[in-house]
């Protein structure tokens, strides 16, 4: 259990490290996928607004430039501000956008570890003994079960 944990915490840093790492050349499809339209709000590969197609052609510009995807990222936040990106910041208060859905996965996770075992030893225990009827009960019942439907 404590391994299987461990492995997910390591992931979970691993994997967004290492595609921070990659951020090679950039393409306009790529780039269109992380970014928005300042107009519409709506992801520029989706957006169809006259802004949009300008926000496009200035991204093949910085394209044909030789700029990387960070760099044509970083001047599109320079040019229209945080909003643009689709992609919170890995920094700052953007952060959190990965560390809460992270840290409530995690309480998730405790409490399933806490609580299995009880719902387990519960299942297992034998149910409790239905308690004696008295004698009046009883007659009661009998007649109650042998008396005829109308």
């Amino acid at each position: 259990m404590l391994r299987a944990f461990l492995l997910a915490i390591v992931l979970f840093v691993a994997v967004p490290a290492s595609t921070a790492l990659g951020a090679g050349s950039a393409s306009l499809p790529d780039v269109e996928d992380e970014v928005m339209c300042p107009v519409c709000g709506t992801p520029l590969n989706l957006a169809e607004a006259p802004q949009a197609d300008a926000q496009r052609a200035f991204i093949r510009d910085l394209i044909a430039r030789g700029a990387t995807k960070q760099e044509v990222k970083d001047a599109l936040v320079a040019e229209y501000g945080d909003g643009v990106l689709a992609v919170p910041q890995s920094r700052g208060f953007g952060l959190a956008a990965y560390l809460v859905p992270a840290g409530l996965w995690l309480i998730a996770l405790v409490l399933l570890a806490l609580t299995v075992p009880r719902w387990r030893r519960r299942a297992r225990a034998a149910p409790p003994a239905a308690p004696e009827l008295s004698s009046a009960d009883a007659r009661r019942l009998d007649d109650d079960l042998n008396r005829q439907p109308l």
